[in-house]
């Protein structure tokens, strides 16, 4: 195995794909409110089109870049640049993050202090200061059944029908949770590398939930600390092509389905997902029409679109 540099604490991970004006704002947050660790910044271009990112990463010291000739996906770019990573602990980074404080050494100091192993996620935020979801509960069946049938939206603040329910407690301290967002996750160096990080068959969607799952299955731990936040305008790449969004939505749900369900439990899963796809279908179309919504109508085809996605099955068991 690779021997880690100790000078070097924390190996900044970026995944970029266009939005190059977003990107220098993170890289320039994080230079200056950053500084109270050493830290390296690694950033992976995934083929950006939007011209040539060297006029941004050439106003940065300190920075590795890696340009792939192809979008490999936000696994598989992640995880090259882990390869590179000097240091001990690695931060994986949305590109549409800024930060308003050191919240770095903030997870630093916590981690250094705790003797288990570790993945650290903080409060995201809204760009108008409101919170935003930082965490969620394992797929399951029963969450399965509230989402597509909207109960988590009836119910917010329920344990019993909403997964993202955590996000609506006001916690004091830090606590242990199922999933941290991929928009921020503090993880140590050597545990990402025994676990090869992201499984690359996820493309762009649930390859943090897996991540967390084969970590916590493996004995770490999952830890939400409140105490420091990042903004996270969210969906800066996938939001400027809707459809890229939903396709790989389902995609990403149905291949942790493949991974980590079997039987009946798989079936079901499926079954609960197409359900909510034709309910949300009905609703956003009828919507769209007495409402003349242009873009209501465009998400219900989408939702409907999304009945005839279903990704190859890369992990069949032997």
């Amino acid at each position: 195995m690779e021997q880690l540099l100790p000078q070097i604490d924390v190996s900044i991970i970026i995944v970029n794909f266009n939005s190059f004006q977003m990107l220098e704002k993170c890289l320039n947050s994080i230079f200056s409110f950053c500084n109270s660790t050493t830290n390296e910044v690694i950033l992976v271009d995934n083929a950006s089109t939007e011209g040539d990112i060297e006029t941004i990463t050439n106003k940065f010291s300190n920075l590795t870049l890696i340009k792939n000739r192809t979008n490999i996906g936000f696994a598989a770019a992640n995880n090259k640049a882990l390869t590179y990573a000097k240091g001990k602990y690695s931060l994986f980074l949305n590109n549409d993050t800024l930060f308003t404080e050191d919240s770095i050494k903030v997870v630093f100091d916590f981690v250094e202090k705790y003797s288990g192993k570790l993945f650290v996620g903080v409060q995201l935020l809204n760009s108008d200061g409101t919170k935003q979801e930082s965490v969620v509960q394992f797929p399951s069946i029963w969450n399965g059944f509230t989402e597509n049938f909207f109960l988590y939206k009836l119910f917010p603040k329920s344990k019993l029908f909403n997964k993202y329910y955590q996000n609506y407690n006001d916690y004091k301290n830090p606590v242990e949770v199922d999933v941290i967002r991929g928009a921020f996750m503090f993880c140590p160096t050597h545990e990402l590398k025994k676990l090869n990080g992201f499984d690359d068959r996820f493309f762009f969607y649930s390859e943090e939930t897996d991540l967390c799952k084969r970590f916590k299955d493996n004995g770490g731990k999952i830890i939400f600390y409140p105490d420091t936040s990042i903004i996270h305008y969210g969906g800066a790449t996938a939001d400027s092509n809707l459809w890229f969004k939903f396709k790989n939505q389902t995609v990403g749900k149905i291949q942790y389905y493949q991974k980590h369900f079997t039987g009946m439990n798989f079936i079901l899963s499926l079954l609960l997902h197409w359900i909510g796809l034709l309910l949300r279908f009905i609703l956003f179309t009828i919507g769209g029409v007495l409402s003349f919504n242009k873009g209501l109508l465009l998400k219900g085809y989408y939702f409907f679109r999304q009945l005839f996605v279903y990704p190859q099955n890369k992990f069949v068991r032997l």
